[in-house]
């Protein structure tokens, strides 16, 4: 009845009564979608506290949850290992079933959390997380459809143009999508140096094609000739590509309000992050020009001004010193030093104004890469020097901030001890292959105990200043909003005359999600489009 409908509407959007969802993210998407409902008051979602407890594992089946922790088969109508309000006399009831189970779930998820010593508050924060995100979804972010049409067109054209360029290499067309085809061409009839040898013959994928094309660079006899020109075009050919299918996937996903509603992972990557899907809005690059021109199209919807970007300048940089403790990291950062340019100097015993923009460029590959557990081979292929020579610089580094050296070394040994690393906030990621007699597994193990410290906390870090600026805009009553997460960055929708009270709110929760030994460093921008708003 109507009235029953009010009552249960009023129970779902009532935020004292406590509440447990499977996913409560689309819970809250399909109540909106049957009518005017809202749900608050969720206490615990065991999507996310499965989560914390097994981040590394692929999905959350509800089933699987409750066979590990109960026991309990709720995939037939009379499960196995039953719980009071559990059972039926036919396959209706499964659903019944999932209802009935998940508070013993959510119970028996929060004291193994308990057990294993995981910070409650983190259970909190990504419930709350999720309340963000989910009106984030639901709100999306507005297209200029014109642009995107103009870009596909560019792209098609650079598609064909390609295409051609390569034909004419060599003197016939080939089918460019062929890995035979391709086979034949460039082992064959120009007879260039073969590849890694595949199953289907040897391999034509972007980075065995890319080496190819350098090592033939310096040769000057036609076929050579020949194959640079066709290497150059079949590479320019399948980057067009992509960026043509990128363009027309952002086409496909705009909706009847003219604009783009990704989804956030929140339970995929183990590391903490946020993922975005269909579509995947966080491999819009703005170091490149393609990704800068599709980030054109991105524009503020009717009745807002502008978009306006925020993000953290060298976080991970930032927690290397914090965490790391080392005073000379820690100064260059207190001081409001070039970074890369101070450590370039140090490493190399010259003056700031010496430092050439080569070597501050190796600094700063390299300090990144750290954070990423770079080995000196992986460091000489990035920056394509010698494996001596790239071990060379990194024991420079490590003998002039040797505090580093022993922070990154610490967590690998803390980890292998203790089976698991930790971020600032106390999400663990599980690492039992660190003892692995694998060494490849072991070393991939060893590189994620490196990692997943320093850019989980980055994670956790935005997650707080996100739901932070989201609960202040709405407590101040201002009508800007945010729509996108990228990593490090938050967008954001601002209405006419809120621009200063949102930037003052921004760069407040922002600069104080987390006490550092150096300060967050938060850059802001605001322009027309996405592009625009960079900074």
């Amino acid at each position: 009845t109507e009235a029953d409908e009010k009552a249960f509407a009023g129970w779902l959007a009532d935020p004292v009564q406590a509440k447990v969802c499977h996913g409560g993210k689309e819970y809250w998407h399909a109540l909106h979608g049957t009518g005017d409902f809202d749900l608050r008051g969720v206490v615990c979602d065991t999507v996310l506290a499965a989560y914390l407890l097994h981040p590394d594992q692929r999905e959350y089946d509800l089933h699987d949850l409750a066979m590990r922790y109960l026991g309990v088969d709720i995939s037939v109508a009379e499960p196995t290992g039953m719980l009071p309000g559990l059972g039926g006399d036919d396959g209706a009831n499964i659903n019944v079933n999932r209802a009935a189970v998940l508070l013993p779930l959510a119970d028996a998820l929060i004291d193994q959390l308990d057990e294993q010593g995981e910070n409650a508050a983190l259970l909190d924060l990504e419930l709350a997380v999720a309340g963000t995100l989910q009106v984030m979804e639901h709100t999306g972010i507005a297209i200029d459809e014109d642009r995107l049409e103009e870009l596909r067109q560019s792209f098609a054209t650079r598609v064909d143009a390609a295409a051609e360029a390569a034909y004419a290499a060599i003197g016939h067309e080939v089918n460019l999508s062929s890995p035979k085809q391709l086979q034949a061409v460039l082992f064959e009839e120009l007879g260039l140096p073969t590849t890694k040898k595949t199953k289907s013959g040897y391999t034509t994928n972007a980075e065995a094609l890319a080496d190819l094309a350098v090592k033939i660079a310096y040769r000057e006899d036609d076929q050579a000739v020949a194959g640079q020109t066709f290497l150059g075009s079949l590479l320019e050919h399948r980057d067009a590509i992509k960026l043509r299918q990128s363009v027309e996937g952002l086409q496909r996903s705009i909706q009847s309000d003219g604009r783009i509603h990704t989804t956030y992972q929140q339970a995929v990557a183990a590391t903490g992050r946020l993922s975005s899907t269909d579509p995947n809005l966080q491999n819009i690059h703005a170091r490149t020009t393609e990704g800068q021109q599709i980030r054109e199209a991105f524009v503020a919807g009717e009745g807002f001004d502008g978009l306006m970007t925020a993000d953290y300048s060298q976080i991970e940089m930032r927690l290397m010193a914090s965490l790391s403790g080392d005073e000379d990291l820690i100064a260059a950062f207190n001081e409001g030093a070039d970074l890369h340019t101070y450590v370039a100097a140090r490493v190399s015993g010259i003056s700031e104004e010496e430092v050439t923009p080569a070597q501050r460029s190796r600094i700063k590959a390299m300090s990144y890469g750290l954070v990423y557990g770079l080995s000196a081979f992986g460091l000489s292929r990035q920056l394509n020097i010698a494996v001596p020579e790239a071990q060379r610089l990194m024991d420079d580094y490590f003998s002039r901030f040797g505090k580093v050296r022993d922070y990154l070394a610490s967590l690998v040994e803390k980890a292998r001890k203790d089976g698991y690393t930790e971020t600032m906030l106390g999400r663990r990621r599980y690492l039992p292959e660190l003892t692995s007699t694998n060494r490849q597994l072991r070393e991939a193990a060893e590189r994620m105990a490196l990692n997943a410290p320093i850019q989980g906390s980055a994670a956790d870090i935005i997650k707080l200043a996100m739901v932070d600026v989201a609960n202040d805009l709405a407590e101040a009553g201002l009508t800007s909003r945010i729509l996108l997460q990228v990593h490090d960055e938050l967008v954001l929708e601002i209405a006419p005359g809120e621009r200063a009270s949102v930037e003052a709110i921004v760069r407040r929760d922002m600069a104080g999600a987390a006490q550092l030994a150096v300060p967050l460093s938060v850059g802001i921008g605001y322009g027309e489009n996405w592009r625009v708003a960079a900074h």
